[in-house]
């Protein structure tokens, strides 16, 4: 598993641990209010792994720090698109 470029033009690209060369660089698209969209591309064998056992792990660093709301989707997230000039009930 490795992760990819949202593609969600609307958003700001932003890649954690660009420069730090003890972790794996991690692109993201993130929205005026701060949410973080990450995209995620599977093997053939972690597809079927997911076909056939329909579950997975998801492992978080906390440094024992309070846990932020986190949420997995197979579909494109909705979020508050980055709008010249404002978001977009700003620009209604």
């Amino acid at each position: 598993m490795r992760p990819i470029d949202p593609m969600i033009k609307e958003l700001e690209l932003r890649v954690y641990a660009k420069d730090q060369p003890e972790y794996l660089p991690l692109p993201s698209r993130v929205d005026v209010n701060g949410t973080v969209v990450t995209y995620w591309k599977l093997t053939w064998r972690e597809r079927l792994t997911v076909l056939l056992r329909g579950t997975f792990y998801l492992t978080l660093m906390t440094f024992n720090k309070p846990l932020q709301p986190i949420r997995c989707s197979i579909d494109k997230p909705e979020v508050e698109r980055a709008i010249q000039g404002g978001t977009r009930e700003e620009q209604r």
